[in-house]
């Protein structure tokens, strides 16, 4: 259940609610300083005790796995606000730049070809978890300081990986979103730390992922607090090796259906073929 809270309720007085709540064995969480969220077995026991509470506004029943990211929950587009950008509803995004940064050089050719066209987003990876030890593992601090100098030569909002929780700050100094990689989607510890910060996330879907556990991997985010997600559907392995992954393109509506967040599409992931991406 998620409840809405009175404006004029107090801290004392929510404290004492949830206490309350979590003597009757439900399971609560602040979301936005204006909900809590309410699980329990038993929650239908309670709801009479919960709607005539005094700091209690309204009351939503989500039986969503998924309370928050759900249309149960929001039934309008969730529209995400990227500084002076929107990601979401009726607003075409493309975000754009290399797989891995590599140099300064080779950031500042791809940023200003991209700045050229009119793209708005650069990515790019400097923290890269590969699946061989022996590969380019990114350039790390020294390629943050190269995506600050880029930002502000261009303007562009910029776009890059986490992987793990230590460098959250860091990156959130310069970076406007925050990506997720697929091999990070179930990082759950990674997952709850995101969600205590507001900088956008763009989290990307496992490579074996359902479409149910993209969705509470979102979940984890947006119930720490923070509820600006952005998903991204870049392929999912299958049988078939002719590509590197089988784009999902079935996720797009799926999601859409289910769900308020808005989700984009990674055709370079999910072909792995150059010539496939356009």
């Amino acid at each position: 259940m998620l409840v809405n809270i009175k404006k004029e309720a107090t801290q004392e007085t929510r404290n004492e609610f949830i206490k309350l709540m979590e003597s009757k064995n439900q399971y609560c969480r602040i979301i936005d300083n204006s909900k809590i969220l309410i699980s329990g077995e038993n929650i239908k026991q309670h709801i009479n005790e919960i709607e005539s509470s005094e700091i209690v506004d309204s009351t939503k029943v989500i039986n969503s796995k998924y309370k928050l990211a759900s249309k149960i929950a929001q039934r309008d587009d969730n529209i995400i606000n990227v500084g002076d950008l929107e990601i979401g509803g009726d607003y075409l995004t493309i975000i754009a730049g290399p797989c891995a940064v590599e140099s300064r050089q080779q950031l500042f050719d791809i940023a200003g070809e991209l700045h050229e066209m009119g793209v708005k987003y650069l990515r790019g990876g400097i923290y890269k978890p590969r699946s061989s030890p022996y590969s380019f593992q990114g350039l790390k601090e020294k390629g943050l300081e190269i995506f600050a100098d880029v930002k502000k030569e261009f303007g562009m909002k910029i776009v890059t990986e986490v992987v793990s929780p230590e460098k959250l700050q860091l990156i959130s100094e310069v970076a406007d979103i925050i990506q997720i990689g697929s091999r990070n989607m179930q990082n759950y510890q990674l997952l709850e730390e995101c969600g205590k910060l507001s900088t956008p996330i763009l989290l990307k879907r496992g490579m074996s992922a359902t479409i149910e556990d993209f969705l509470l991997s979102a979940e984890y985010i947006m119930s720490n607090g923070n509820r600006n997600v952005i998903l991204c559907e870049r392929g999912i392995r299958t049988f078939d090796n002719f590509t590197r992954n089988t784009l999902d393109l079935n996720a797009v509506p799926a999601i859409l259906q289910e769900s308020h967040l808005p989700i984009i599409v990674d055709p370079s992931h999910g072909t792995g073929i150059r010539s496939f991406v356009e």
